[in-house]
């Protein structure tokens, strides 16, 4: 797939949202879009969604493309399992597979219950489950996810990470954006900032910068999601870790999400720790502090003198 000079205004006499932008998008690549707000980035993924047109040059080579907009529609006059079987058709799948498709996507997002509601009686984090399982329902080649993460229970944030994960084992191009710096952190084959219109592209992924923080009393607490009730003994193995927070669901049964857990990490192995954490499948690191951020055992916590 490839962009070849491609431009995005609305309107003749309207400056240009996007101008100029000639870049190739390889099978198998994960690519984070970035920029400020209004820099062009939600119209840049309308035009490689096939959405919206270029108005100068052309796009070559799309795939079969999934796209959840950043905005969902959610007053549609459909259920959502019939929304979803809509979109099946539309996407080209027939029965059965169009009925195994909604039925698997509704599960895994944690939405089957809730299949038979009219959209427009949803909640905001529901009908985004709607939204992404409309856009994984034919396995696309090319998927395209702006904000895609917004509004969703830890759960079904894993579940897209997963889901990102597969598609693009299996060959196809993910671009997305996200508001959270660290989303699929240590995964990102390339950057596009977006900045004037144009796009310039950094290759590579970039992990939290733990050298820019200043460190107290030789800890530091990096908080992790995406971990399963199973994960915890993992993290308690791990060199360096001095204490898991929190952590009252060791023994809970394996494969059961848990929310957001902090991890002291002596200074020593922090970065160590923060390579391993980062090449989890389904984890994603969300923050990095300097210091304890929740009641401490005496072990992590900051002696009285570094506190004056």
């Amino acid at each position: 797939m490839r962009l070849d000079a491609v431009g995005k205004r609305y309107g003749l006499r309207q400056p240009w949202v996007v101008r100029d932008v000639s870049q190739d998008v390889a099978a198998g690549r994960l690519i984070r879009v970035e920029g400020a707000n209004g820099t062009g980035k939600s119209t840049l993924l309308r035009v490689l969604a096939g959405v919206a047109t270029p108005s100068a040059g052309r796009v070559t080579g799309r795939p079969r493309t999934g796209y959840v907009p950043e905005r969902f529609p959610g007053g549609l006059a459909f259920s959502a399992r019939e929304y979803l079987g809509h979109m099946s058709r539309i996407h080209g799948l027939t029965e059965p597979a169009a009925g195994a498709a909604v039925a698997e996507w509704l599960e895994r997002l944690g939405a089957t219950e809730y299949a038979g509601s009219p959209l427009r009686t949803l909640s905001k984090g529901m009908c985004q489950k709607v939204a992404i399982a409309q856009a994984l329902l034919a396995r696309p080649d090319l998927l395209v996810l702006d904000e895609a993460w917004t509004g969703l229970d830890q759960a079904a944030r894993g579940a897209l990470d997963a889901a990102v994960t597969e598609r693009l084992a299996a060959g196809a191009r993910v671009l997305f954006v996200d508001h959270d710096a660290a989303r699929l952190a240590g995964r990102v084959d390339e950057r596009w900032r977006l900045a004037g219109g144009t796009v310039t592209v950094a290759s590579g992924a970039r992990a939290p910068d733990l050298t820019a923080i200043p460190r107290r009393n030789g800890v530091v607490i990096i908080e992790v999601g995406g971990l399963e009730a199973g994960s915890l003994a993992r993290l308690h193995g791990m060199a360096g870790v001095v204490s898991v927070h929190p952590d009252a669901t060791a023994g809970d049964e394996p494969g059961r999400p848990i929310g957001p857990i902090q991890l002291a990490v002596t200074d020593a192995e922090s970065d160590s720790v923060l390579r391993q954490l980062l090449s989890w499948d389904g984890l994603h690191v969300r923050a990095v502090h300097p210091e304890v951020v929740w009641p401490a055992p005496e072990a992590v916590r900051p002696a009285p003198e570094a506190m004056q």
